[in-house]
C-alpha cells in the first residue's frame, strides 16, 4: 500500500475514533471504559510495521485537531490505543495529575515501550493510573 494512502486510511479511520472515543466518554462509565482499555491486542503482531505508532498518532491528532471536533486527552488517547489494538500493536493508556497552586490538572496519553506516542505533554504530570 503506498504511504499516501496508508496515511489516508488512518485519517479517516482516526475521525470515526475520536467521534467514538468522544461519545463513550461522555456516555460510557469510567468503569466500562477503563476496563476496555486494559485489554490486550487479541491478535499481537510481533513483526508490524515500526512506523505505525507514530502514523496512527499522526491521524488522532490531526482528526483531533479539526475545529469541529474538540477532542480531550482522553478521547485521543482511546482513539489511538483501539486504533493500535485493532493493529495488534500493544499500547499502554496512562492517565495522570499535576497540581499548579491550588488547581488539579489531569491528563491522558499512550505509551509504546516506555515512549509517549500520544498526549506528549505529559511532563510534570504523576501517573496515577495505567491500562493495558
Amino acid at each position: 500500500m503506498k504511504p499516501q494512502t496508508l496515511r489516508r486510511k488512518l485519517r479517516i479511520e482516526a475521525l470515526v475514533a475520536v467521534a467514538i472515543a468522544g461519545l463513550a466518554v461522555r456516555a460510557v462509565s469510567a468503569r466500562r471504559l477503563l476496563d476496555w482499555a486494559a485489554r490486550p491486542p487479541r491478535y499481537p503482531r510481533r513483526f508490524a510495521n515500526p512506523d505505525l505508532p507514530e502514523l496512527v498518532a499522526a491521524a488522532v491528532n490531526w482528526a483531533a485537531s479539526a475545529r469541529w471536533v474538540k477532542a480531550a486527552c482522553l478521547s485521543r488517547a482511546l482513539a489511538a490505543q483501539a486504533m493500535l489494538r485493532r493493529r495488534g500493536i500493544a499500547s499502554r493508556l496512562c492517565l495522570g495529575v499535576a497540581r499548579d497552586g491550588k488547581l488539579l490538572s489531569a491528563h491522558a496519553w499512550v505509551e509504546i515501550g516506555g515512549g509517549i506516542i500520544v498526549g506528549e505533554t505529559a511532563q510534570g504530570f504523576a501517573r496515577i493510573a495505567q491500562f493495558g
